[in-house]
C-alpha cells in the first residue's frame, strides 16, 4: 500500500551434488518464507546443485536432476504468488551457463546469465562456464528444460522483471556485482531498482566488511534497494569456507544483515520503502544522463498484492538527528565555513541578538568559532540581549551569563519603551496581546540589531532555523532578516540534539551547565508576560505542535515527497507511545496548511548554509510557489477518516 516490498534472504542448508536434498530444503523455506509475509524471495548461486561442484558440473546426470528440481520448485509456486530467485546451471547451445531464474505463479519469467566469470585465487569458473557474452540466442522455450506446458522464456543478462507493475527488480550472479562497472549498476541506471545478487563467496579475512561496504556502496551509488545472498557453510569443502553471509541494504544503509560469521539453514527478512528509492531517483538526473545505447528488457511479473506495511523498518522519531554521536562537530563546522566566508567578505563586528533560547545560542557559540578561526578578538562578536514585556529570569540570566562567559561584548537595550511608544503611534491598546503586540516587539529587536551593526559597522547573524522556516514561525521583516543565518538548515530537534552534545563536551569551558539549563528550557518567543510565578506562559509547541512532530512531517514531505496518508501512517508508528492518532492527525494537518501558506516567507529569506539533506532555500533546494493550494494534499489526509 504505501511502496513497501517484504524480501526474504533464504540460505538452505546444502549438500553439494544432492539435487534431490536441495530442492527440499529450498521449498522448505519458500513455504517458511510466504507463511512470514515475504514478497520476494532470493536464495544463493547455484543453490539447486550447490556452488562447489567443481568438475561435476559437467556431468549429465547432475545437470538432469538439477532441471528436475527447477521444475519441482517452479511447480510449487502455482500456489505461491511471490516472486522467488533460484540459481542452477543450465547447459544449452554448445556452453554451459550459471542461471537465476525468476519463477512465480508455477512459472519461469526469466533467466539471468552470469556475465563475469572468476578465474582467480580459489575460483575456476571458466573452466566450467561460459559468460553471458557467449549466448547466442535471448530466449529458451519452457519445453527445453522439460516442461509439458510450454511458453517463450527471456535469456540473458539485460532483463528487468516488472513485479505487478510497481518495482523493478534486476539479478546478477556474485562477481557481476565486483567488475569495475557492475551489471547491477547498468541496470539500475537502465530501471531497475532493487539488485538481487546471488553469490557464493568464500570467506577470508576481513572479507565480511569488504562485502558489506561494498553492497552498502553500491545501493547508494545506484539509488537502489540491494539484495545480497549468500551461499552457506555446507559449501565449504577441500581449500575453502563459505559463510552465508547476507544482506539488505536500501540507498546505502544496512536494512538487515545475518549475526553468524558462519551460518546457513535460515531466512533474513528486511523491507525496502520503494517510495524512498523512486523519490531520490526523481530529483537525480544521472540515471537518464547514463542510459545510452542499452536496452534492458522489461518482463512483467505477476505476484500476490504486496502486503508489507514497514513493520521491520526502525522509524526513527528524529531522522535529522544522526546515529554518529560525534557528527555534532561536523554540524558545527559547517555551520562555521558557510558564516567564515560571509564574515572575511562583509568584515566589521558580528551583531546577534541573544534571548537565552535554543536558537539564538547555537548561532552564538558558532559566532565565537567563527571569530576564533578568523584571529578576530572575541569582542568583535557583540551579543545583544532585548528584554521586553515576556522575558523571564530563567532566559535573561542564561543569556547575559553565556556571553560574560565567552568573553564576548555585551550589551542590553531593552525595548519596552520603544514598543510602547510604537503602540501610541498606531493606536494599539498595550493590553491587548495579539498579533500586532508580538510582532511588533520582534520588529523592534530586528531594527535595534540591524541599526547597531551599522553603527559598529557590521553585520547581523540570524538565529532563525529549518523547523521556523517551515512552518513560517518568524515575522516577516522582524527575526526573519540578517545578513546570514547559520541556523537555516537545522531543524529544532537537531539544534536541541547539538546543544545538548555541546554541553557535555570541553569545548566551552565554564559553560557547560548554562548550556544545559537552556537546552531544558521551554521553547518560547517570549512576546507575551509571564505566568504569575514569571515563568514563560507562552510555549511555541503548544501552538504550531509538537517539534518532534513537525520535523518528523519535514523530513518525509521534503525528503521523500511521501503522501500525507503515508507520513501519518509513519507518525502512528514512531510515535505510538507519546501521541494517539487524533493528536498526529491535527498536527500533521496543521503542518501543511503552515508549510504552504508561509512560502512567502522563505521566497526572502537571507542567505544561510545547508548541513544537511533538507534545504528549503528558495535558492536552492525548494523552489516553490508563495501560493500554491494545499487541498490535494488535506483532502490525501482526510481519505483516512474515511477507511
Amino acid at each position: 500500500m504505501f511502496g513497501y516490498i517484504k524480501i526474504a534472504a533464504a540460505v538452505p542448508a546444502v549438500s553439494v551434488g544432492n539435487v534431490s536434498f536441495n530442492c527440499q530444503q529450498i521449498i522448505s523455506k519458500i513455504t517458511e518464507a510466504k507463511e512470514n509475509g515475504a514478497d520476494l524471495i532470493v536464495f544463493p548461486e547455484l543453490c539447486i546443485t550447490g556452488a562447489t561442484c567443481g568438475d561435476l558440473f559437467f556431468q549429465q546426470v547432475l545437470l538432469k536432476d538439477s532441471l528436475k528440481a527447477l521444475r519441482e520448485i517452479t511447480e510449487h509456486t502455482e500456489k505461491e504468488k511471490a516472486a522467488i530467485i533460484v540459481s542452477a546451471p543450465l547447459y544449452m547451445k554448445n556452453g554451459l551457463f550459471n542461471c537465476a531464474f525468476m519463477i512465480s505463479n508455477g512459472t519461469i519469467y526469466g533467466a539471468y546469465v552470469k556475465t563475469y566469470l572468476p578465474n582467480y585465487g580459489e575460483f575456476y569458473e571458466k573452466r566450467w562456464f561460459s559468460s553471458a557474452d557467449a549466448l547466442r540466442v535471448d530466449s529458451i522455450f519452457a519445453s527445453e528444460l522439460g516442461f509439458d506446458e510450454d511458453y517463450e522464456i527471456p535469456i540473458g543478462n539485460d532483463l528487468i522483471y516488472e513485479l505487478n507493475g510497481e518495482i523493478n527488480i534486476a539479478t546478477e550472479i556474485c562477481e557481476d556485482m565486483w567488475a569495475p562497472v557492475s551489471v547491477g549498476t547498468i541496470l539500475a541506471t537502465n530501471g531497475a531498482e532493487i539488485i538481487v545478487n546471488l553469490s557464493a563467496a568464500s570467506e577470508a579475512v576481513g572479507k565480511r566488511k569488504a562485502r558489506r561496504n561494498l553492497v552498502s556502496t553500491l545501493s547508494a551509488k545506484n539509488i537502489s534497494g540491494y539484495v545480497y545472498v549468500s551461499a552457506g557453510e555446507g559449501e565449504s569443502t577441500t581449500d575453502s569456507a563459505f559463510p552465508g553471509h547476507s544482506l539488505i541494504c536500501e540507498n546505502g544503509t544496512v536494512i538487515a544483515e545475518n549475526a553468524k560469521l558462519f551460518d546457513e539453514d535460515y531466512i533474513l527478512y528486511g523491507e525496502i520503502d520503494i517510495e524512498k528509492i523512486k523519490a531520490d531517483r526523481a530529483k537525480n538526473k544521472t540515471f537518464a544522463d547514463l542510459k545510452g545505447e542499452f536496452q534492458p528488457r522489461y518482463i512483467f511479473v505477476e505476484t500476490e498484492e504486496f502486503k508489507a506495511t514497514g513493520e521491520t523498518l526502525n522509524i526513527k522519531k528524529f531522522p535529522f538527528v544522526p546515529c554518529d554521536a560525534g557528527r555534532w562537530e561536523e554540524i558545527l563546522a559547517i555551520q562555521v565555513a558557510g558564516l567564515k566566508k560571509r564574515w572575511k567578505t562583509i568584515g566589521g563586528k558580528a551583531v546577534i541578538g541573544v534571548s537565552g533560547g535554543l536558537d539564538s545560542t547555537v548561532a552564538l557559540l558558532v559566532t565565537a568559532l567563527c571569530a576564533k578561526e578568523l584571529n578576530k578578538p572575541l569582542c568583535d562578536v557583540v551579543g545583544i540581549t532585548m528584554p521586553a514585556f515576556g522575558t523571564t529570569g530563567r532566559t535573561y540570566n542564561n543569556a547575559v551569563a553565556l556571553i560574560k562567559k565567552l568573553g564576548l561584548t555585551f550589551e542590553e537595550i531593552n525595548i519596552k519603551d520603544a514598543c510602547l511608544k510604537h503602540f501610541e503611534d498606531i493606536n494599539h491598546n498595550e493590553n491587548t496581546y495579539d498579533l500586532t503586540y508580538e510582532n511588533a516587539q520582534a520588529r523592534e529587536r530586528t531594527q535595534v540589531l540591524m541599526d547597531y551593526a551599522g553603527k559598529v559597522g557590521g553585520f547581523v547573524v540570524g538565529t532563525g532555523d529549518l523547523s521556523e522556516l517551515a512552518l513560517g514561525w518568524c515575522t516577516y521583516n522582524g527575526d526573519h532578516m540578517s545578513m546570514y543565518g547559520v541556523n537555516c538548515g537545522i531543524p529544532k530537534t537537531l539544534l536541541r540534539w547539538m546543544l545538548e552534545k555541546i554541553a557535555d563536551s570541553e569545548m566551552f569551558e565554564g559553560c557547560n551547565e548554562i548550556l544545559r539549563d537552556i537546552a531544558e528550557t521551554p521553547i518560547s518567543p517570549e512576546l507575551l508576560p509571564p505566568d504569575a510565578k514569571g515563568e514563560i506562559s507562552q510555549k511555541t509547541e503548544s501552538l504550531v505542535g509538537p517539534y518532534e512532530l513537525s520535523d518528523f512531517f519535514l523530513y518525509y514531505a521534503l525528503r521523500y515527497a511521501f503522501s500525507p496518508e503515508k507520513i501519518y501512517h509513519l507518525a502512528k508508528k514512531a510515535f505510538k507511545d507519546d501521541y494517539n492518532e487524533d493528536e498526529i492527525y491535527k498536527w500533521l494537518e496543521n503542518f501543511y496548511k503552515r508549510f504552504f501558506t508561509q512560502q512567502f516567507k522563505r521566497s526572502c529569506s537571507p542567505d544561510g548554509v545547508k548541513v544537511g539533506s533538507i534545504g528549503i532555500s528558495p535558492r536552492g533546494d525548494l523552489k516553490m510557489p508563495s501560493d500554491a493550494s494545499y487541498n490535494i494534499w488535506l483532502e490525501n489526509l482526510k481519505e483516512i477518516k474515511n477507511k
